[in-house]
């Protein structure tokens, strides 16, 4: 039985972030914190790390359950409903960002 697609990226997102459970309190230890302070951190980083794989797996799931509905009626939708055209006179905005175009008087110095 093959793995699906996305099952790599995401095994390897969880051996990534079981490596950092356990290098996390190594360095906390080694630049002198308590052992106590580094085992409550690993079990931090364990406990979100859990909840993380079980969100992410659980994700998979629903994803490859509606992908094969969603294309299906993705393309049922665009045979009988095609997109409408833009207005006339108007065009597509220009540049990236929020502010395209503007003046900033702001400065650009931090309060405080």
């Amino acid at each position: 039985m093959t793995a699906p697609p996305g099952d790599d990226r995401t095994t390897e997102l969880i051996r990534w972030a079981a490596f950092s459970c356990v290098l996390v309190p190594v360095v906390l230890l080694w630049y002198g914190s308590s052992l106590a302070g580094a085992t409550g951190t690993a079990l931090g980083l364990a406990a979100v790390t859990a909840v993380c794989r079980l969100l992410l797996r659980r994700s998979e799931r629903g994803a490859a359950r509606t992908a094969p509905e969603h294309s299906r009626d993705h393309a049922h939708h665009q045979e009988h409903h095609p997109a409408p055209a833009p207005p006339p006179g108007h065009r597509a905005r220009g540049g990236t960002g929020a502010h395209r175009g503007t003046r900033h008087t702001g400065g650009s110095t931090p309060v405080g």
